[in-house]
């Protein structure tokens, strides 16, 4: 399993990081955490077929997680007509809504998309990857994912309300854990390591704001040799 941070800025893009995107790479099948940046540009620029995404799983509804999304269905509608994603998004109008916008910009929207509700529980699973979704906090319909693919298990959090109170714990060792830092002072996850171990950290989605508190965080995970990443856009992290 490959994860390519596509985008990994907060609620805004920076000069050099994009609106949150991760792109999970399973053998020659491609997934997708959360859309706020332009996949076909990424994957175009990589040289990647489009036939190979098989998945798009958005945390919630916020368009820092979700603009790039418009443009994938646009494309894969009249251009690139062979792929055939399936949509897991937590509110069940926004495919509705995404067809009506096609509509307005002169797009037949002749593909009939398979747009799938999140909910608590297993999501997806085509054989080659298996996503859990778990209820947060952080708006209405916001979901952390457990993704698992090739005995390796990884959590994205999405965005918490604060991980004191909504982190998405998961009852084995993970290889990966994928948390944000936009909303709370990083420094807010070191009780919750107490009790989720995992092999491999990686803090995105961070603010400028928290800066101060995300160096802290990564000397203290220095201090106990934990193996802990800063995102920055086209990290590759391979499992």
């Amino acid at each position: 399993m490959k994860i390519t941070f596509l985008g990994s800025s907060h609620g805004v893009p920076e000069a050099n990081r994009k609106c949150s995107c991760m792109m999970v790479e399973v053998g020659e099948c491609i997934y997708f955490v959360d859309m706020g940046t332009p996949v076909v540009d990424q994957l175009r620029r990589r040289g990647r077929s489009m036939d190979a995404v098989k998945g798009v799983f958005i945390t919630h509804m916020h368009g820092d997680h979700t603009n790039g999304l418009i443009q994938l269905i646009d494309l894969i509608t009249w251009y690139f007509k062979t792929p055939n994603p399936v949509v897991v998004l937590p509110d069940p109008q926004a495919g509705q809504v995404i067809n009506d916008w096609l509509k307005v910009i002169i797009n037949g929207c002749e593909k009939d998309i398979e747009y799938r509700q999140t909910r608590e529980g297993v999501v997806y699973d085509d054989g080659v990857l298996r996503v859990t979704a778990i209820p947060t906090r952080h708006c209405p319909g916001s979901h952390a994912y457990v993704l698992e693919a090739e005995g390796k298990t990884v959590l994205c959090t999405g965005d918490l309300a604060n991980p004191t109170i909504d982190f998405p714990y998961v009852d084995r060792e993970l290889d990966l854990l994928i948390c944000e830092s936009a909303h709370f002072p990083t420094t807010d996850y070191l009780p919750v390591l107490e009790r989720q171990k995992t092999k491999k950290l990686c803090v995105t989605h961070y603010s400028p704001r928290w800066m101060q508190s995300l160096y802290e965080f990564k000397a203290r995970m220095d201090e106990r040799g934990q193996c802990m990443l800063i995102a920055t856009d086209d990290l590759e992290i391979e499992l």
